[in-house]
């Protein structure tokens, strides 16, 4: 599951190799990359061409997080994510992922009412949208619905630590502490049959111990580097988000600075008449 390699190939182990690198990640895979000790790479992805770029470069998930609510449609927080849009994202992506694992988030009230409800918009991720697994916050509250959807053999990734959709409960988003709690949670969610584990925003060494307490990877973000793997939201690690910066985001690139200079580029040329030149226009 490591990234794909440009080093030329030849002979019957190359093409093996080769065709490693184009096979979709699996659920399997995702189990045996913690029992082997490799790191497991996610990121966010809202459209195809994104997708696209993320794939080819070897990332193992794409993760169609209700963080578009924030990074796509500009609101302060993620509750007013629907199910649809998350359904029509989550088609977009898949369209440009030929490894990646595509992760569905559950938007918020998509699956607190009840496991059945749960059960059913988790069916519509994966007929509507195309997604091979789905992801839905909170610990041992939520043990039910995940246990309903894994019995419908719907791959699972749970999520504990700081849950986005229950920021209004925990007051803004804040670095969670609460050691039993935590362990309780990560275990109740792997016994309801999750796949794997999100821990988000909760102290290096504690992430490290429910890592070491459960048999299913953890994806830590903000959880330090104990972690089985790491998520991070593209557009924060790629700088075209900065309302909001948290101190676990790493800037890999400033592509939004780019993206203003390219367009301020762009509109003095045409307001001086430079472009289009001859070289861009037909005879």
């Amino acid at each position: 599951m490591s990234a794909p390699t440009k080093t030329p190939k030849s002979g019957t182990n190359g093409a093996r190799a080769a065709a490693d690198e184009l096979r979709p990640v699996t659920v399997p895979d995702f189990l045996a990359a913690k029992a082997r000790g490799q790191r497991l790479t996610m990121l966010t992805a809202y459209d195809y061409t994104m997708a696209r770029l993320l794939d080819a470069a070897g990332v193992d998930s794409l993760l169609v997080g209700d963080s578009l609510g924030m990074v796509v449609q500009g609101h302060p927080d993620s509750l007013s994510v629907t199910l649809e849009e998350i359904i029509y994202h989550t088609r977009l992506v898949v369209r440009g992922a030929r490894r990646s694992l595509v992760v569905a988030d559950m938007p918020f009230m998509s699956y607190q009412v009840s496991p059945q409800q749960a059960l059913e918009n988790a069916g519509r991720l994966l007929k509507e949208g195309g997604a091979r697994a789905v992801k839905l916050e909170g610990g041992v509250r939520v043990a039910a619905a995940v246990a309903a959807i894994t019995a419908a053999d719907i791959p699972v990734v749970g999520h504990i630590g700081l849950t986005p959709q229950s920021v209004r409960r925990l007051g803004g988003f804040k670095v969670q502490r609460d050691a039993e709690q935590l362990l309780t949670d990560a275990k109740a969610i792997e016994a309801a049959g999750a796949f794997a584990l999100v821990v988000e925003c909760v102290p290096a060494d504690l992430a490290a111990r429910i890592t070491a307490a459960i048999k299913v990877p953890t994806i830590g973000i903000g959880a330090g580097v104990g972690c089985d793997g790491q998520v991070l939201v593209t557009h924060d690690m790629l700088g075209l988000f900065d309302e909001l910066r948290p101190r676990f985001v790493k800037q890999y690139a400033e592509i939004g600075r780019e993206i203003s200079q390219a367009a301020e580029a762009y509109c003095r040329e045409v307001r001086e008449g430079t472009f289009p030149g001859t070289e861009h226009s037909f005879r």
